[in-house]
């Protein structure tokens, strides 16, 4: 990847408040097999507070990725764009962007990480039976899969064509028109009245 820095500055910090202290950068990079991309982060060294965030610089056509999750494909890269949506339907897991939705570059690994992650949040905030169960087993086939010991399909689907499961083994197909329009964006549209 070339690495060429635009912009890099020092800044209140967003959560301490502290002034001068944290350190905004701001990169374009160039990911093979993907494209341009802008990594923006934002670290402050008082308080420990760090985010990061990918923004695409080119669009495409809008593309939905498919893989086998299996013990050998693990480190696969994953570049997720901030409007993309993630499903394992296996284990019935889906994420859909909102507002707040940040692009990443990770691995299958850490796509299965940020789900784990999700649902051990999910498992706080829900503590009837049911949604205890559903939790746990959720978690139970998470495990498997980083284990190597089950088989599952990730799927990425981008409106924005901005996404890229870096393999020889995805598949990539046209979205249908009619599942196109049902995708959430994290983009809030004002209709007029």
């Amino acid at each position: 990847m070339d690495d060429q820095t635009i912009n890099e500055m020092v800044i209140k910090c967003p959560v301490c408040s502290i002034e001068g202290v944290a350190k905004s950068i701001m990169k374009e990079i160039e990911i093979p097999h993907f494209g341009k991309v802008m990594e923006t982060t934002i670290k402050c060294p008082s308080c420990g507070f760090k985010h990061s965030d990918i923004i695409t610089l080119e669009q495409n056509d809008p593309a939905k990725y498919i893989l086998e999750i299996n013990k050998n494909n693990l480190s696969i890269r994953v570049v997720r764009s901030q409007s993309a949506t993630v499903i394992i339907p296996e284990i019935g897991i889906k994420v859909e962007p909102g507002p707040k939705s940040e692009g990443y570059v990770t691995n299958v690994e850490g796509v299965l990480t940020r789900f784990e992650s999700a649902v051990k949040k999910a498992l706080n905030l829900f503590e009837d039976d049911e949604s205890q169960k559903n939790g746990l087993d959720v978690l139970n086939h998470i495990k498997e899969l980083k284990d190597g010991n089950e088989n599952a399909t990730l799927i990425m689907l981008d409106p924005f064509g901005q996404s890229n499961i870096v393999s020889d083994n995805v598949e990539i197909l046209e979205i249908p028109e009619d599942e196109l329009r049902e995708l959430k964006t994290g983009f809030s549209y004002i209709e007029d009245t």
